[in-house]
């Protein structure tokens, strides 16, 4: 018979407990599912994992405490974790109708865009520019929907850079707690990490390219040198924050980024064979945003296409290409959407995408769980199913190693329970032997 841990005697009696029963289990790191498996989940962690029917169900939970989800024939999971998202951002919304709005309403217009997110499946996410410490706050206090949250604040960019939203004549196009920093030197950028630390940054974000959206900078152009960037580097890792993530697409700047020691590398889409190398071997994050990149591009106006449509037509292909090559040369992958570029809610289509581009199901899966929480240095508490950590799961009658691409249909995910509690439930009530998934 399977052993529990022992609880707390005052927990035993006063945690409200859930059963997810006889379900197929992907626990974020074995390649392989769990056939019919009970996940005893009592207050916000992971009891115990067994085969069905081996808890000693009445001598760790009184029935009275105890709701039953049958999962018969449904996939558990972990709860997904998106490394790259911007929840203040909305994909379609008019740029002048932004930058004229007040502060108070790019806020509130999130609060559908969070909820959204949960509801696709990811229970924790990270915030790379335009979320400031208030957002988080408020989804710990449980005053908003939506994913825990790290954050950077802002993105770090020289003058002329990726970061640098200003018009020819100075004034700034981009405001509140998501707009650029620019600086000219490693001083400079000293003195701008300790600014976001002061504001409660998790994370340090530097534009280390131009992007396809950069109004002056193309992706292969030029963001900090590599001696800014190893100030931010060590400036970060002085105070304690998790990593730095660089914005990074074109070749040269992806290797600047990558020796400067930064943790991660956003995008990524030119990187080169001796970088990717480097990669392995210092062990950096690539977070490809394969949504943002193979986006929709809009229909050309009479006058011809705008310079970014130009841009990404020119880069995509070949991007894909050098993003393929990544996922299968070792890399470590962590899954970012780039939601805000790309549609909030649609976030775990990037699973199917990376699959498309080398990674198999399994591999996706991880990316988007224990991976993601290995690089945000939270795999002591989320990204698998595993007793101990938070009970972030997600609940799906889709075989993800089968039809991966099903799991980001609108509707896959049944069921997502957030730190023990359900926060998404679409499930019937099928008599005293308990819930059945929807």
């Amino acid at each position: 018979m399977t052993q529990v841990p022992s609880a707390p005697q005052e927990a035993q009696h006063t945690a409200p407990a859930l059963l997810l029963r006889n379900a197929t289990v992907l626990d974020g790191l074995a390649p392989e599912p769990l056939p019919a498996r009970d996940v005893l989940v009592e207050g916000d962690r992971i009891r115990a994992l067994a085969p069905t029917g081996e808890l000693p169900l009445p001598d760790v939970v009184p029935p009275e405490r105890l709701r039953v989800l049958d999962c018969t024939g449904h996939t558990v999971l972990p709860g997904f974790f998106d490394c790259h998202v911007h929840m203040s951002t909305c994909p379609d919304a008019d740029r002048f109708d932004t930058l004229m709005a007040p502060e108070s309403l790019l806020t509130l217009r999130s609060v559908p865009a969070l909820a959204a997110t949960l509801d696709a499946g990811v229970t924790s996410a990270r915030d790379l520019a335009g979320a400031d410490s208030g957002f988080r706050t408020a989804l710990e206090a449980g005053h908003v929907r939506g994913p825990a949250l790290q954050i950077a604040l802002r993105i770090l960019s020289i003058t002329g850079g990726h970061g640098d939203w200003r018009t020819v004549r100075g004034t700034p196009l981009d405001s509140g707690p998501g707009a650029g920093v620019v600086a000219d030197s490693p001083a400079g950028f000293v003195r701008a990490t300790r600014e976001v630390v002061r504001e409660g940054a998790d994370w340090v974000k530097v534009a280390a390219t131009g992007g396809m959206t950069s109004p002056r900078r193309t992706p292969e152009a030029g963001g900090l040198t590599e001696a800014e960037l190893r100030a931010v580097v060590e400036e970060a890792e002085r105070h304690g924050v998790v990593g730095v993530a660089a914005h990074a697409q074109g070749a040269a700047g992806i290797a600047a980024a990558v020796r400067a020691g930064v943790r991660s590398i956003e995008h990524g889409y030119l990187v080169d064979e001796p970088t990717l190398q480097e990669m392995g071997e210092r062990g950096t994050y690539l977070v490809p945003t394969l949504s943002a990149l193979t986006r929709p591009l809009p229909e050309d106006p009479e006058d011809g296409p705008s310079p970014q449509t130009r841009r990404r037509r020119r880069i995509r292909e070949t991007a894909l290409e050098r993003l393929s090559a990544a996922l299968t040369s070792g890399v470590r992958v962590a899954l970012g959407t780039d939601a805000g570029i790309a549609p909030h809610g649609g976030n775990l289509r990037e699973l199917a995408l990376m699959v498309r581009l080398g990674l198999s199901p399994a591999e996706a899966i991880a990316a988007g769980t224990s991976v993601a929480a290995r690089m945000c240095r939270l795999d002591d508490e989320v990204g698998a199913v595993r007793p101990g950590l938070r009970a972030d799961l997600v609940v799906t009658d889709v075989d993800p190693l089968a039809d991966i691409e099903a799991l980001g249909r609108p509707g896959a995910v049944h069921t997502v329970i957030q730190a023990g509690r359900i926060v998404k439930n679409t499930v019937a009530t099928a008599g005293t032997g308990g819930e059945r998934a929807a």
